[in-house]
């Protein structure tokens, strides 16, 4: 991983871990074909907790690259945090799932056929913050 890239995901990770220090929270979640390779991230803004999620933004990679070593990527997730003002971050610590969108990308109620891998596959990922 580029060191800046390493830095950049080193600083998301390090605001998760201060945990919750108000609103409006933040979400980071990464999802790849497999669980070692993250090719989009999503990343969310709550105001507040009775509020959900109010804005959304994905950024994609390339299916060899990873997003998290994409320092250009992460500089803009960086940059979408701060103007949104968010105080507390929470990170997937590690890759979520598929990328690919149920009802979207494949039919409702079927598996993904672009990733066989998470087929049946338990996406409990730990989190940071």
């Amino acid at each position: 991983m580029a060191s800046r890239a390493k830095t950049l995901l080193m600083r998301l990770e390090d605001k998760a871990r201060r945990g919750h220090r108000g609103d409006p929270v933040g979400t980071v979640a990464f999802y790849g074909p497999d669980d070692q390779r993250a090719t989009k991230v999503v990343v969310g803004i709550s105001p507040n907790p009775s509020a959900g999620i109010s804005e959304t933004r994905i950024w994609r990679t390339e299916p060899e690259n990873d997003v998290r070593e994409d320092a250009h990527v992460l500089g803009e997730i960086l940059a979408f945090l701060s103007a949104s003002q968010a105080r507390s971050l929470v990170v997937t610590d590690g890759v979520y799932g598929c990328p690919h969108e149920e009802g979207v990308d494949y039919p409702e109620g079927e598996a993904c056929q672009q990733c066989p891998f998470w087929n049946g596959r338990d996406r409990t990922v730990p989190l940071i913050g």
